[in-house]
């Protein structure tokens, strides 16, 4: 029988370093988090090679004495769990596993200057061995350098990325932790570049702009909401702003950078209807509830939390985004897209009319005041060289003042599929088939559409679905969410799910698939969130087939009237995919063009 034998320290540590330092970018993460606990006002990060090389933070907190530096480096040893009520844990680090881990991998040097005191100290621990202990000089804070990660352990380094690949997740790490304290000044450097300066005691909305996108702040709505102890706060973009990817998704629990698939789930449930499922939201959200409704002692890394009331808080977070996006429903991205504008080309300037021109300007008296007429009806050439008649919803007199109405008044229509209107501020130019899509769902919402597609429909012979025994768990724990939108199943043995009605809407659908798919959404989400998702699929698909086409000629009343329905319905800024409804130039805009400005 092998003997049982306590491990080495130092193999304790590197062991330990497996699941806190898989990479420099995971270093970097526990040191800034250390300089947050410590109070600090200002952080400044250094990186050479991504953090392969070198990665180095500087802060003015606290500080530390020699003696505490000298615990700081045993496992498990932390100022930051006064008592044993870990489910009260307030700070970002609360392990003690974090410094060791580093220093048994890397050569770490740690330096620490308490406020008021007349010296610093430096410790110098070279993968796991002290090689230092000496006085030092520097302001008061901590100043942290770690060099050559992994270079002492070839079997770890050889999974190391590229340096730019490194650099990339610790710029990411710094770019969220930048966000979750605005109060807090921070800096970035690698390469001889400053990637992030941000200054202290910003409001959130700003910070997240800088960090994100500077066009989010125009693109994007507030969020603002509690209850019951909870509090959402936070920005989220405009559905028609969104990417490809979901790595612009920054949530924060009670401050703490998470990527949570309760969370990331309860945002695509939020966005359901107002993005195509290949395009991802983009927004920063700040969850705050009591310490004792959330589980941070989940993973050593600490990204991954877990609620008590897991439904509760996805619901809470769903209702606020819905009703945030509300408040900006009309709205569209509106930054006008630059080789769009681009392409505008402009007439060469001349001291006199064209010849093609001249004629209308011959005899005329410019010093009288002209009229304004109506242009005559005449066909238009197309490019391919077709003769095409006017089109009828041609607007020739403004009737109504356009301050009035927010999209303005219809002026034409260009290519049977564009609405022109005049604001008082711009032009807008509607997209008749997307913009008409988006007031037929909503309508058909309305008139309880969405609660007929869930009805259900009996198979005449129910299905029997194999599926394994965990898979029939998660379905049998949501029986009575699935029976809620039309999908009735029932255990049948300990691996198999008997299915004995589908929603009416999917009743073509193969039962065998759509459950194992269901089984699927609810081991990833925490939820079935799918079943509704197909649900809604099909509203807006009978919203697609309902609505105005492409191509149809228009009269300006009906121009019109769509503007004005636009104006009052929710969501109409983006069709049913997430694409924009609607775009603007501004009058500035059209000035440029002519040379105005």
């Amino acid at each position: 029988m092998p003997l049982i034998r306590r491990l080495p320290e130092n193999l304790v540590n590197r062991i330990a370093a497996g699941e806190v330092v898989e990479r420099p970018a995971a270093a970097l993460k526990e040191l800034v988090e250390n300089a947050i606990d410590a109070g600090a006002t200002r952080i400044d990060v250094s990186l050479v090679d991504g953090g392969l090389t070198r990665l180095e933070v500087t802060d003015d907190g606290c500080g530390m004495t020699a003696e505490d530096m000298a615990l700081a480096l045993e496992r498990h040893a932390t100022s930051k769990l006064p008592d044993d009520a870990i489910e009260q844990v307030s700070t970002l680090g609360f392990r003690g596993e974090a410094l060791p881990s580093i220093a048994s991998v890397s050569r770490f040097t740690l330096e620490s200057r308490v406020r008021g005191s007349e010296q610093g100290w430096r410790k110098v621990v070279d993968h796991g061995a002290l090689v230092a202990d000496e006085p030092a000089a520097l302001p008061p804070g901590t100043r942290v350098r770690v060099e050559e990660v992994f270079a002492k352990v070839p079997a770890r380094r050889k999974f190391l990325r590229t340096a730019r690949s490194e650099y990339a997740a610790s710029l990411d790490v710094v770019r969220r932790l930048a966000m979750a304290r605005p109060d807090i000044a921070f800096t970035l450097e690698h390469a001889g570049r400053r990637s992030i300066n941000v200054q202290g005691g910003e409001a959130i909305a700003t910070r997240v702009s800088e960090l994100v996108a500077r066009e989010l702040a125009d693109n994007a709505v507030p969020i603002e909401l509690e209850r019951g102890g909870m509090r959402l706060s936070g920005i989220a973009g405009l559905p028609t702003y969104n990417r490809g990817v979901a790595d612009h998704q920054y949530l924060f629990v009670n401050g703490r950078p998470v990527k949570d698939r309760l969370l990331t789930g309860a945002v695509r449930g939020a966005y359901a209807d107002m993005l195509a499922r290949d395009r991802h939201a983009v927004l920063a959200l700040f969850l705050d509830l009591p310490p004792e409704e959330v589980d941070v002692n989940v993973h050593p890394a600490k990204t991954e939390v877990r609620f008590r009331d897991a439904a509760g808080v996805r619901g809470f977070i769903v209702s606020g985004l819905r009703q945030a996006l509300s408040t900006g429903d009309r709205r569209s991205a509106q930054t006008p897209d630059a080789a769009a504008m681009g392409r505008w080309q402009s007439e060469p300037a001349r001291e006199e009319p064209a010849a093609a021109l001249r004629s209308i300007f011959d005899g005329r008296d410019w010093g009288a005041p002209q009229q304004r007429v109506a242009a005559p009806a005449m066909p238009y050439r197309h490019d391919t060289g077709e003769v095409i008649a006017e089109p009828q919803g041609r607007a020739e007199v403004a009737e109504e003042a356009t301050q009035s109405y927010p999209l303005g008044i219809a002026r034409g229509q260009v290519a049977n599929t564009y609405v022109v209107a005049e604001a008082i501020d711009g032009l807008v130019i509607v997209d008749q088939h997307a913009a008409h899509e988006r007031l037929v769902l909503e309508r058909l919402r309305a008139a309880g559409a969405g609660e007929a597609v869930k009805r259900s429909q009996a198979l005449l012979l129910p299905e029997v679905v194999e599926l394994g025994e965990p898979d029939c768990d998660r379905l049998e724990a949501a029986i009575g969410q699935l029976g809620e939108l039309g999908l009735v199943i029932e255990r049948f043995g300990p691996d198999a799910m008997l299915v004995r009605a589908v929603p009416s809407a999917l009743a073509k659908s193969d039962p065998h698939a759509l459950l194992r798919d269901l089984a699927d959404d609810i081991a990833k989400h925490g939820e079935a969130i799918l079943l509704g998702e197909k649900l809604d699929l099909v509203l807006a698909t009978m919203a697609c087939h309902g609505s105005v086409r492409a191509g149809r000629t228009l009269s300006v009343a009906e121009m019109n009237a769509l503007l004005r329905e636009m104006e009052r319905t929710p969501r109409s800024g983006q069709c049913n995919h997430g694409r924009p409804t609607w775009v603007k130039l501004s009058m500035e805009d059209v000035e440029k063009l002519f040379g105005r400005h």
